[in-house]
């Protein structure tokens, strides 16, 4: 049953139909199926028409206006989607999954244990057990004070080194991606896992690429804003080949180009000196396209030049110390053979190879993420 209390207005209340929280959300959540053309929509309004809670969700500092008066959304608004996404999947599996970054290297800082050990010369005292050590000198002296230690006393907290990461998540923005709720849920991983590095691991690195004909870095707010690319050519066999650097006006841009994808995602995380490196692949399809130096190929069906080309830089990938993991999105059966093809560059490249649908990614992608860390070291 629900209960209500009433009581008299004085005027000073603010009447709000509905919280500009719920509505943002409510816009958020348009954005992630939508993409861009959502705010777009916005700038549709008139100054002195726009709607009093749209307003509010302005004066609420989640969406402001540019320099040209387009509607945007504001930082604070982008880390509320990002936050929301990772509380979201967090309540579709087991967020204690979910810790610190483990590496078999030795990095920048410690994590202490609960458990003990000996003292060993060259550990920092820093770690000192002092309860174990000073229980350990009144034992050994039968007791009394002053307690006088000696080297076989101390004690100190196991540790286990921690190290940075750099990651690179490659999203699949072609044609295909826009059924089944594949692209929202993607983007809504990827936000999340921004939310999750932003909280817990502020050491790391973060890259988002999404690759379709071409390949291009893009940023929080450029995700935030993406759909997939339309689909422009229905031929049924497609051979096309153009220069990257004086391409025709009209390039059909809903392909699939993992090779590109790869190679720019490698040369990103050649920049980056963390110790531990990862791509994570998300993609609904077999490559469709690759580079040729500085030449784009478009091949339609999947042809076996395009699998080896992107198998080729996904062994390159590997050789540079990168981790790869490739998620392969399937909705029906006609996708056996993008299971083959992740499947081979897992074995290319001894990494991690899956599929599941669009429900079940975020779980997949955050396990592939921390396992991503190697296993952990324990001091000496």
């Amino acid at each position: 049953m629900s209960f209500y209390e009433y009581s008299k207005w004085d005027g000073s209340q603010e009447f709000q139909p509905q919280s500009a929280d719920k509505a943002f959300d409510q816009l958020s959540e348009y954005l992630l199926q939508h993409g861009e053309q959502v705010l777009r929509n916005l700038d549709e309004f008139e100054e002195d028409e726009i709607p009093d809670l749209l307003q509010q969700i302005e004066k609420q500092g989640l969406i402001e206006q540019d320099d040209e008066g387009k509607w945007q959304v504001s930082p604070k608004g982008l880390r509320r989607i990002q936050e929301s996404a990772l509380s979201n999947l967090f309540q579709t599996f087991q967020r204690d999954a979910v810790g610190k970054h483990d590496t078999p290297q030795k990095g920048e800082g410690t994590v202490r244990l609960d458990d003990s050990r000996p003292y060993v010369y060259g550990d920092s005292l820093a770690n000192l057990d002092l309860h174990e050590t000073l229980k350990n000198g009144l034992v050994r002296q039968g007791g009394g004070s002053p307690i006088h230690l000696r080297y076989e006393d101390y004690v100190v907290h196991d540790t286990e080194f921690q190290s940075r990461c750099s990651t690179v998540v490659l999203i699949d923005m072609s044609g295909s991606m826009g059924r089944y709720g594949k692209y929202a849920m993607t983007k809504k991983v990827a936000m999340a896992l921004q939310a999750m590095v932003r909280a817990q691991y502020s050491q790391d690195t973060l890259q988002m690429v999404g690759f379709y004909t071409y390949a291009n870095r893009i940023t929080e707010r450029e995700l935030l804003n993406s759909a997939p690319k339309p689909v422009s050519l229905f031929d049924s066999h497609v051979r096309m080949r153009f220069d990257l650097d004086n391409p025709p006006k009209r390039v059909p841009e809903h392909f699939t180009n993992i090779h590109a994808g790869l190679r720019l995602a490698r040369g990103l995380l050649s920049r980056q000196g963390a110790q531990n490196k990862q791509i994570i692949v998300i993609t609904d399809g077999e490559p469709t396209a690759h580079l040729e130096g500085r030449e784009v190929v478009l091949i339609y069906p999947p042809s076996e030049k395009s699998a080896s080309h992107t198998l080729a830089e996904v062994r390159r990938c590997a050789a540079a110390g990168i981790r790869v993991s490739s998620f392969a999105l399937i909705e029906d059966y006609f996708y056996l053979g993008l299971v083959n093809f992740v499947e081979e560059m897992a074995r290319v490249s001894q990494g991690v190879a899956a599929y599941c649908s669009a429900d079940d990614l975020g779980s997949y992608v955050f396990d592939s993420f921390i396992g991503g860390r190697r296993s952990r070291r324990m001091s000496r």
